[in-house]
């Protein structure tokens, strides 16, 4: 039994982006941000009760409408005197771990070769068509399985080729992501190609939050009654909604509110079309489910505030949201009944410019004066307690484009960009024998295996005879997302503010490319007396982000804590997530101290040392700067059996460059 869509207490935003979607589903999809518990999945399980029914064609895998059928149907082609029925519509939900294969259907390829006959076995996109498909935790399922499904959101068709057959369905359904950003966020490029996006958290209102709970408890208890009590209502929504997909074709988008469309998506800089486009779709669909024919200022307000926030930001650290002043300054500026609209109407140089936005920029220093303090910390920052306070967090740097720094060797982990991997995408590097079904077919292994059985198995005239144990399969390497643990030295012996900025910045520039790799990421930190987990691994870059703008410096350097405090934390995530191989990236300046008359030097290296023997593949920031200069660091990274980088060389323009000298001194 469904918790009754009506029955979800508050969460006004998400309710409304998903019933727009339901009125026209060309707005794009919905995805939904928040916390757990916050009734995500039940809204979205609850909404496909209140959908309209749909007429399908009697025995059509692909839910086919009688009165339009796909020509191109792999079912069809279907008699238009063909018997049909209705239906209600699906909701098919999508699992984290499925594969191509399973989203988008297969090809049987042994089939297809060895007895000629061409079968597909359709997928979820079809299996969703004129319903809704829902993605759990749509931030943890590969890249590339979302950028097919947002194809086939926009396309309304699905595609299948596999060694030059071809078989193509209707996909038109709604799509619905939700997701938990303590996960970790969708890259730019995909969340820009969801429809709308709401953040939902949950009431912090006492007595809204107990009618969650009433509520709740009166439908476990007895969840036929609780649904009949909500029948009426569910009835009457579904009713609407049916009511505002008649009247969508007929709202009219005028000129004036097209004018504050464009106007709005201007004034947040949102790059590219789609935002203007979605809009303006998300503003007709709000003004059929208000009751209205033409689009009207207030549609275009609600369209933005669904449509937008997502669409503004600029970096994976930048909050999410909508500066209302600058909405508001938007669509006053660009009312028709500006005193001085300007040749096309769009208010002309008359208007003032809109306020700067207060929520963009995140990565700006917190106060103007602390980008100007540049006194020193004492040299070593390694006196005797007390002689060293501690110093309040330094904002980094801006961050750069970092270089790419991979773990040795073909790894088998979670599709990502950073690591060599064995793949099911990327470049083909052989053949191998298939261990079930052949899914994507290495053609010339193929021949070339059924070649020298030709005689033996009668053949006399052209063509070719293949069996099943001929059949070879696609062996792939593509790339693998990785751990990356960073350990930072945050005493008092990295020196001035400045150069602890520098090194943050170094550090969120390698947490930015982290973010883009589909890595997963946590954080180390050592100083005073001992070392801390400060992040355990997460998909979280921005949480990560977080801590190393919070991180103080000063005190002793322990670095030999820090080191066995990361060989823990790798030890524990192996056995959680054994698949995904760990990339350590210490940044000190090599130093150790610890009580007097112990060999803190000694004791790190041994430390390093364990790292070393379990495989952990590492790399050294030297973070030591003056004019003399010990090398302490490169001798850790000897001892780790890692390369050691200077912050500077951190930058993919620096691997740019020396490449170039190479090549000229060549």
């Amino acid at each position: 039994m469904t918790y009754p869509f009506g029955a979800v207490v508050g969460m006004d935003d998400m309710r409304l982006a998903l019933l727009l979607n339901a009125v026209s589903p060309a707005v794009g999809g919905v995805l939904v941000r928040g916390e757990k518990g916050t009734a995500k999945s039940t809204a979205v399980r609850a909404l496909a009760a209140v959908l309209p029914p749909v007429d399908v064609v009697a025995g059509c895998r692909f839910a086919c409408d009688p009165a339009a059928p796909d020509p191109a149907c792999p079912d069809g082609p279907h008699d238009a005197a063909a018997p049909g029925g209705t239906r209600p519509a699906r909701l098919v939900e999508l699992p984290v771990g499925a594969s191509e294969d399973r989203v988008v259907g297969s090809l049987d390829l042994e089939r297809a070769l060895t007895k000629g006959v061409k079968a597909f076995e359709p997928g979820l996109l079809a299996a969703a068509h004129r319903g809704v498909l829902y993605v759990d935790e749509v931030n943890l399922l590969h890249d590339h399985l979302v950028d097919l499904l947002l194809d086939a959101a926009a396309l309304g068709t699905a595609y299948v080729e596999r060694e030059g057959v071809s078989v193509r369905h209707a996909a038109r359904f709604l799509l619905v992501g939700t997701m938990n950003p303590e996960e970790g966020e969708l890259r730019p490029q995909l969340l820009d190609r969801f429809g709308l996006t709401v953040d939902v958290a949950a009431p912090r209102d006492p007595a809204e939050r107990a009618e969650v709970v009433r509520r709740r408890f009166a439908f476990d208890a007895d969840p036929a009654g609780f649904a009949a009590a909500w029948a009426g209502s569910e009835s009457e929504l579904a009713r609407q909604i049916a009511a505002a997909r008649e009247r969508l074709p007929r709202v009219v988008l005028g000129d004036d509110a097209l004018r504050q469309v464009t106007a709005v998506c201007a004034a947040f800089d949102v790059d590219g079309l789609r935002a203007d486009l979605v809009t303006a779709r998300a503003a007709i669909a709000h003004a059929a489910w208000s009751g209205r024919d033409e689009v009207t200022e207030d549609d275009v307000r609600v369209a933005a505030r669904l449509a937008l926030p997502h669409r503004r930001r600029r970096n994976p650290f930048d909050a999410p949201g909508l500066d209302e002043q600058t909405l508001e300054q938007a669509l006053e500026d660009s009312r028709p009944d500006d005193p001085d609209p300007g040749p096309d109407g769009g208010g002309g140089g008359g208007g003032a410019p809109p306020p700067p936005d207060p929520g963009m920029g995140s990565d700006a220093p917190v106060s103007g004066a602390e980008t100007q303090v540049s006194d020193p910390m004492p040299g070593d920052g390694d006196r005797a307690p007390g002689a060293a306070p501690d110093r309040a967090a330094v904002a980094p740097t801006a961050p750069f484009r970092a270089r790419r720094l991979e773990v040795p060797g073909t790894g088998a982990g979670a599709a990502g960009r950073r690591s060599r991997a064995r793949s099911d995408h990327g470049r083909v590097v052989g053949a191998v024998r298939p261990r079930g079904p052949v899914t994507r077919l290495h053609l010339i292994g193929t021949v070339l295996a059924a070649a020298p059985h030709q005689v033996a198995r009668g053949r006399t005239g052209p063509g070719l005879r293949i069996a099943r144990e001929d059949l070879r399969q696609a062996a792939l390497e593509g790339r693998e997302g990785n751990l990356v643990l960073f350990v930072v030295d945050a005493s008092g012996s990295m020196g001035s503010r400045s150069r602890m900025a520098a090194v943050k910045g170094a550090v969120l520039s390698l947490l930015l490319d982290a973010y883009q790799r589909r890595d997963k990421v946590g954080l180390v930190t050592f100083r005073g007396t001992g070392a801390e987990l400060a992040l355990p691994p997460t998909w979280s870059v921005e949480a990560a982000a977080a801590r190393l703008r919070e991180l103080p410096t000063g005190g002793r350097t322990p670095l030999a804590a820090g080191l066995l405090r990361a060989h823990e934390a790798l030890r524990v995530e192996r056995v959680r997530d054994p698949r995904r191989r760990p990339l350590l990236v210490v940044v000190t300046d090599g130093r150790a101290t610890g009580p007097r008359g112990g060999d803190a030097l000694g004791e790190a290296h041994r430390a390093a040392s364990l790292l070393a023997a379990a495989g952990t593949a590492s790399v050294v920031v030297d973070c030591e700067s003056g004019p003399v200069r010990l090398g302490l660091a490169g001798a850790l990274g000897a001892t780790l059996g890692a390369p050691t980088l200077r912050p500077e060389e951190l930058a993919a323009e620096s691997l740019a460059a020396t490449v170039r000298s190479v090549r000229e001194a060549a």
